[in-house]
């Protein structure tokens, strides 16, 4: 989730410009070269039993999967010819879609939020609980930031009832929380449960995804973390073979939601979390989705208004069109 908005406009500016044709060729029994990307964590956990099958060969489809540790590394790459597909955070994908002139489609939600205040003070249970308390959190003005000043407004508060202590890195808020348990972290998963794993004073006292469901109410929108989305170019190329995807993908993630331990294992197996164990217990509360269409839509647009609210820059600087959300 944690990305810095200079280094992703200049990724996509080296990105030389706008989406072009991605040359697929066509296999001998009808099937798609499609390459995909997706980032290290939450957003690649439910594409795992995808990638198992298709490095068998039981897809009609050639999948080639790329994987990285941030979303800079793989815009380039969509950007030029080197990706079709692409799993990355919510307002990446509306950045890129004004960088690029709207050349990319998202076509799901894989990934609700997966924030959450971690503490080993019992005394915190709400939003409204945090008055007077120090929040350790990683990137001022990114994601989590927004998402954390939303909320707090929403439930009467400002940035100025509270202290908050940024750092740089995730991994750095979870050792200031096994240093003194009584402090409160924002984290995200697979982090708050290696946390609470490796700390039993520790516990996820807010889930962000759920106080943000509050908040909204049914036909409201959701915190959402990752999407996916499409080069168009590829798209009008090649409809049969997103939908096949979009198919499989909808199987996959029901896969890992419905057989955690063994999609734990493939988890730790792609290196997404190092030990099966531990990503088993991250995986129930990771918030793996298939939503699209409709849906989709109403989740995702209500997201980025709230981030847009906060900062036009964290989405691009523009709420994306309609024909940004892909609906068959």
């Amino acid at each position: 989730m944690k990305k810095n908005i200079a280094a992703l406009i200049m990724s996509l500016v080296l990105g030389a410009g706008l989406i072009t044709g991605c040359g697929n060729t066509y296999e001998s029994d009808g099937g798609v070269n499609v390459r995909i990307g997706s980032l290290k964590g939450p957003t690649s956990m439910g594409l795992v039993h995808l990638m198992d099958i298709a490095g068998k060969g039981e897809t009609e489809d050639d999948y080639t999967f790329t994987m990285a540790s941030a979303a800079d590394e793989l815009l380039p790459k969509l950007t030029g010819k080197d990706l079709d597909i692409a799993l990355v955070p919510a307002n990446v994908a509306s950045v890129l879609y004004n960088k690029t002139g709207g050349k990319v489609s998202v076509i799901d939600i894989n990934t609700l939020g997966v924030l959450y205040i971690v503490s080993g003070d019992d005394t915190i249970e709400s939003m409204k609980d945090l008055k007077g308390k120090t929040l350790y959190l990683t990137g001022k003005g990114t994601t989590p930031d927004f998402v954390l000043q939303y909320l707090l407004s929403e439930n009467g508060l400002s940035t100025q009832d509270l202290t908050l202590e940024y750092r740089s890195e995730a991994a750095e808020v979870a050792a200031l929380l096994a240093e003194d348990p009584e402090a409160a972290g924002l984290l995200p998963q697979p982090f708050v449960t290696a946390a609470c794993t490796q700390n039993e004073a520790l516990s996820a006292v807010i889930d962000m995804t759920a106080q943000w469901a509050d908040i909204q109410g049914e036909d409201g929108s959701s915190l959402v973390t990752g999407v996916t989305v499409v080069n168009d170019d590829f798209l009008q190329q090649n409809p049969e073979a997103v939908k096949r995807f979009m198919e499989q993908h909808k199987e996959s993630a029901a896969y890992t939601n419905e057989n955690v331990e063994e999609a734990a294992k493939l988890v730790a197996a792609q290196g997404i979390v190092e030990k099966a164990p531990i990503a088993a217990k991250a995986i129930p509360a990771c918030n793996i989705v298939y939503i699209d269409a409709e849906d989709m839509k109403q989740a995702l647009s209500g997201y980025l208004e709230v981030l847009f609210e906060a900062d036009a820059s964290s989405v691009g600087g523009a709420l994306p069109d309609d024909d940004f959300y892909y609906i068959p």
